[in-house]
């Protein structure tokens, strides 16, 4: 989504704050960074405006520029998405044909174009894949993985595709029954914030996304199935408690994975949100237990009762230390009680004193932002 202004009701600030906070890194960029997926075992890649693709194979020490796609050097890459050291998918955010998806398999030091908008009018703002191991490994497993890809509503319905080869083709969601393509309502849209406004949970569970601007709303809908033609489920939306302006609703949604009494498969899921335009304003949270793989109209979101500080682009969960993460341009906030309540997470005395600000996107235990900016969560910093 393009546009952002406006502001929210203003609500109590939780006095208590932690300190503890993130190491920069010198990402040698100057570019705005919005994409930050962490693969593990050291390595994570990066992406962001005019063309820029970082990656980094020793935990952010050294963080390396790939090359630049063909005809890519003015693109804004909203969105990445990697499997391993060689392997990555970066989407660019435009209008039409500027957004497009680029696939390196040689870490990064060439690319191929694998799909371009075809909607004239589209306008892409996030990419996700499963990565998550299924309970039985398939001999091609890695060559197999399932992934979404979505942009703003055209001629009022919400631009899906699917893939279930890793990136490499994608087909339109429902294409072949538009009776059951999921509808926008006026003016409503996604933001590309932070490649987070859509999750793909896990083992083909589906895919959830939520809106912004003229409605605020979280959807969700099953993975089509390509072993059966006539399967398809609609996608169910819930509203949410968001203000209805052009740059104000939810930005981002971070999963927890949940297993049932019986084995089945279950994601927690918190929103955050507020007004770019002004962000500073508070905005409340919403976490929504145990999302099962669709339908989530019976389903009320927990409103938080102490908001974060301000306009939140980003989210994720540390396992580890069972708490949520959020941040935005003029802080970073953490929640021990499932959004419930949110404290600041400021920066220490050894810290710069702006290192909890001016980030956009999370893939825990990095952060991205504007020019160039990268950080690295300290190890302590969310112990009790």
């Amino acid at each position: 989504m393009r546009a952002h202004f406006l502001s929210l009701l203003c609500l109590p600030i939780l006095a208590l704050s932690v300190q503890a906070q993130w190491d920069l890194q010198n990402s040698h960029s100057t570019a705005s960074l919005r994409g930050i997926d962490n693969v593990g075992g050291g390595v994570a890649w990066a992406s962001g405006t005019n063309g820029t693709v970082l990656r980094t194979e020793d935990g952010g020490h050294r963080w390396e520029t790939c090359a630049v796609p063909t005809e890519a050097q003015e693109l804004d890459f909203r969105g990445i998405q990697a499997f391993d050291v060689d392997t990555a998918i970066v989407m660019s955010s435009g209008k039409g044909d500027l957004s497009r998806l680029y696939k390196t398999t040689d870490g990064c030091k060439t690319w191929k174009l694998v799909f371009t908008n075809p909607d004239k009018d589209g306008f892409w703002d996030a990419v996700r894949i499963d990565k998550e191991k299924p309970q039985v490994v398939m001999a091609n497993w890695a060559n197999q993985m399932y992934g979404v890809l979505i942009g703003d509503p055209v001629n009022r319905i919400f631009s899906i595709w699917e893939t279930h080869d890793t990136g490499s083709h994608w087909e339109r969601f429902n294409a072949d029954d538009t009776k059951h393509q999921p509808k926008s309502e006026k003016d409503e849209s996604l933001f590309a914030a932070s490649n987070e406004a859509l999750a793909v949970p896990g083992n083909n569970a589906g895919f959830t996304f939520v809106t912004g601007g003229g409605s605020t709303r979280i959807c969700s809908g099953s993975a089509h199935s390509p072993l059966d033609a006539a399967y398809w489920i609609a996608v169910d939306c819930n509203r949410l408690p968001f203000p209805l302006w052009p740059g104000a609703g939810a930005f981002a949604l971070g999963t927890r994975a949940v297993t049932g009494s019986h084995g089945e498969s279950y994601h927690d899921v918190l929103v955050v949100g507020g007004d770019y335009g002004h962000p500073s304003v508070q905005s409340p949270t919403l976490f929504f237990p145990g999302i099962p793989r669709v339908l989530l109209g019976y389903k009320r979101g927990q409103q938080s009762a102490t908001p974060p500080r301000g306009y939140r682009s980003s989210v994720a969960y540390d396992d580890a230390t069972k708490t949520w993460i959020t941040v935005g341009p003029n802080g970073t906030d953490i929640s021990r009680d499932d959004g419930k309540n949110w404290m600041p997470l400021e920066p220490g005395a050894l810290d710069q004193p702006d290192a909890d600000k001016n980030w956009n996107a999370l893939s825990l235990p990095f952060v991205v932002g504007s020019n160039g900016r990268i950080g690295k969560l300290r190890e302590d910093a969310l112990k009790w």
